[in-house]
């Protein structure tokens, strides 16, 4: 009998074999630190951001994108696989959703504790994906300033976002093509489709996918006859394929669903809506006018303001004289009402000041014993004498020691925090009251024209964030309207989520120009005219000054943000405010107006009722959009019909000063 030794080996042993043949089998192709893991706590407050490096490892000649944290860097292989289909073997999270809202810590450090949220040990959120079972790469954005990477498997699962910290995806996009074609979707430019080098589904020729179906004469009789129809018609099955390579695996396919393109009943059957974009037409040259003096004038005998529209109208075109801002500005705030008389004015100076003062003593009346046991109000006191103590000290209104004007700010801000205890204090809010409280020079009235001022603005301030995030979401909407190549290029550079604008649209530009500019802005602005969300043409404005310097430049989003924060008191206030009503004018002149850039300027508002309409496609509605011509004193009033989403200029008639319905 022929002994045969048997070799005996524990556990521990077969595991560091493994790990031994793993290693001395593969071979790094491209590696990159800097990259970021985003879970989907979304409702904690720890950072959900997991650090780590991405790689390309080939291990007995199969490649794969692998992740791990940078604890486990001296690993050979992550530990959770996400790349296997159903029934193949390795882990899967089900419960996993690619959402991700971050807790920016953007505006406040004072914060009510929350429950805190168990987040999984950063080791089980790594991941190895054999690029053969690869489906897409989306470029895509969960939150502002940040261009994430989601890696969809061919088993339909989304592996948690990848945010590359210092740069890379370019390099990683590139070192992927050795092994796979990545081909940009048609209809979608942030998806990127992959496939083996070998695949067959980019190879199919012309006969595979039978353009058309009939050969011979017959195909030449219907091209003599209709070349229009023939031809797209057998582009539109080119079309289809691409929405069904794009569709996510076992999804079921609709030709709708695939663009989210609403039907319109004269859509021709068999053909798809290629849309690209708008042109606007010329942008009409605008002139400022005279700002508004002799206020009395506009008052009648009782004190009533005669005609508010007038007064808004004034105010827009061409400002408010010093002197009577003072008395204007309590009435743009809502501090007064427009149809007030003299004598109503006075009561309500009078209940106003009875109450701000009760409010002021809450706080006031807390010792510093009662304070140390209350963390939130001693969170908003410190917060904002760190703030006042750096707000327009240029002025000479706050500048220097024991100042007044900064006592006063003080104590406005405070009450504030009484007055609105969800909110509280919130950095920036220091800005929005030092040119109310320069102009008014009342303590009192200063704080119910801050109040005023936050109805419009207080949303940008709430922790959630999401009115800026919608606010930087309609500017884009308006840019890639506006000016397509610019905000291509902006996107190009991983600065099309217009992050760098998130300053100007909190704090409404106080930063970026003068005090005294500042002031006449803003009074514009508080006329709500022309349309809805002017204070997103003023962006608009300002970055198409800039497309000269940024467009065909070597910048990249670094360069970007360096130079749009020195802008910086070098804008001309005149020029951006003609520009951006110019901007306005060309987009309600345009006939095919997209319905999202209708809807950010207030020009479409659906409504429930018109949705619910059996007729709904037959329903028109007449807007009047007053336009001021370039003779003082006289407007012109276009009548637009919307059916749809589609505007018509109907009839210009030009006649004095009107006001009009914005029902209608």
């Amino acid at each position: 009998m022929r002994f045969c030794p048997r070799l005996i080996f524990d556990a521990s042993a077969v595991t560091y074999l493994c790990l031994f043949l793993s290693v001395f089998l593969s071979q790094l192709i491209f590696e990159k630190d800097g990259v970021n893991l985003h879970t989907n706590a979304k409702r904690s407050n720890q950072d959900t951001a997991i650090p780590g490096f991405i790689r390309i490892v080939e291990r007995a000649g199969i490649p794969a994108l692998e992740w791990s944290p940078l604890e486990d860097k001296g690993r050979c292989a992550p530990a959770v696989l996400y790349s296997k289909k159903d029934g193949e073997g390795g882990e899967e999270d089900t419960n996993f959703d690619p959402g991700y809202e971050p807790d920016w810590a953007v505006i406040s450090n004072v914060k009510k504790e929350r429950e805190q949220v168990l987040v999984k040990d950063s080791g089980q959120w790594a991941f190895s994906l054999p690029l053969s079972e690869l489906h897409s790469i989306r470029r895509t954005r969960f939150s502002l300033g940040r261009n994430f990477l989601v890696l969809t498997s061919r088993g339909g699962h989304p592996l948690p976002p990848l945010h590359f910290h210092r740069g890379g995806t370019r390099e990683l996009l590139g070192a992927l093509q050795r092994y796979i074609v990545l081909d940009q979707s048609p209809v979608d430019g942030r998806l990127y489709l992959a496939y083996p080098h070998d695949s067959g589904a980019l190879s199919q020729s012309f006969d595979k996918l039978q353009l058309f179906d009939d050969g011979g004469a017959d195909l030449v009789s219907r091209f003599i006859h209709d070349p229009y129809a023939t031809t797209f018609g057998g582009f539109s099955k080119v079309t289809n394929f691409f929405r069904a390579a794009i569709r996510p695996p076992d999804a079921p396919f609709n030709a709708r669903s695939a663009q989210n393109l609403p039907f319109q009943p004269d859509d021709e059957p068999g053909f798809e809506l290629i849309t690209c974009g708008v042109a606007l037409g010329p942008k009409p040259e605008v002139t400022r006018g005279t700002p508004l003096d002799k206020w009395e004038e506009f008052l009648d005998a009782e004190g009533r303001v005669k005609n508010p529209d007038r007064v808004r109208e004034l105010v827009f075109r061409g400002g408010i004289k010093p002197s009577q801002r003072k008395e204007v500005w309590k009435f743009l705030l809502g501090f007064y009402p427009w149809s007030s008389t003299a004598q109503e004015r006075q009561d309500i100076i009078r209940v106003k000041t009875d109450e701000y003062f009760r409010m002021k003593v809450q706080w006031k009346s807390v010792s510093e014993e009662q304070e140390m046991r209350n963390s939130l109000l001693r969170g908003y006191r410190n917060l904002i004498e760190r703030d006042v103590n750096r707000t327009d000290r240029h002025n000479t209104f706050f500048s220097g020691n024991d100042n007044p004007g900064l006592t006063l700010l003080h104590d406005v801000l405070m009450t504030y925090c009484m007055y609105n205890f969800d909110l509280g204090y919130v950095q920036g809010m220091s800005d929005l009251l030092a040119p109310i409280l320069f102009v008014t020079q009342n303590e009192v009235e200063s704080f119910w024209c801050l109040t005023g001022f936050m109805e419009l603005l207080h949303q940008n301030f709430e922790e959630s964030q999401e009115a800026m995030k919608q606010q930087l979401n309609q500017l884009s909407i308006l840019l890639k309207a506006l000016d397509p190549e610019l905000f291509d290029f902006l996107d190009s550079q991983d600065s099309g989520s217009l992050c760098f604008c998130f300053r100007w649209l909190l704090i409404w530009f106080k930063r970026e120009f003068s005090f005294e500019d500042i002031l006449i802005l803003w009074e514009a602005l508080w006329t709500r005219l022309p349309c809805e969300n002017f204070h997103l043409l003023i962006a608009c404005s300002i970055l198409e000054s800039q497309r000269g310097e940024l467009i065909g430049s070597d910048h990249d989003f670094n360069t970007i943000l360096k130079h749009i924060n020195e802008l910086t008191m070098k804008l001309d206030l005149l020029e951006i405010i003609q520009r951006a009503e110019g901007i306005y004018l060309q987009m309600i002149q345009c006939k095919e107006l997209p319905q999202t850039v209708q809807q950010v300027l207030g020009l479409y508002v659906s409504s429930s009722s018109e949705d619910d309409s059996p007729d709904n496609s037959e329903t028109q509605k007449t807007y009047l959009l007053l336009l001021k011509t370039h003779t003082e004193g006289t407007w012109t009033v276009t009548v637009v019909q919307r059916k749809g989403a589609s505007l018509s200029l109907v009839c210009p008639i030009a006649f004095g000063f009107c006001s009009f319905n914005s029902s209608l």
